[in-house]
């Protein structure tokens, strides 16, 4: 559970820390995803630390279903949200200012 604190408090550091959307969202995606996932994990074996019960090894089995969740829902919901902030012309940051990419992709005509 603490690793999961760890990974919680990094994303927070690069949540205030990091310039623009996208930078921000890589920061909190990333370190919520790894941090819930070592935090449910550690209450799903603090919950065996008694014995192995009935009622232990259900809340376990639940809080390891809710991590998987987790561990599939939030990069999804991230990737949504970036690409819907691309295509709605949020520019991501550069030191100079200049625009790095151009969205959508221009095709080519033959």
């Amino acid at each position: 559970m603490i690793a999961g604190l760890f990974f919680f408090m990094t994303a927070t550091i690069g949540f205030l820390r990091f310039p623009d959307f996208y930078t921000r969202m890589h920061a909190t995606a990333k370190g919520d995803t790894l941090g819930t996932l070592l935090f449910v994990v550690g209450l799903a074996l603090y919950t065996l630390h008694h014995g192995l019960h009935w009622f232990g090894i259900v809340n376990g089995i639940k809080l390891i279903s809710i991590a998987v969740f987790w561990f599939l829902a939030s990069p999804t919901a991230t990737h949504a949200l970036l690409r819907s902030a691309l295509e709605s012309d949020l520019v991501p940051w550069t030191k100079d200012g200049k625009v790095m990419l151009t969205w959508p992709p221009k095709r080519k005509t033959k």
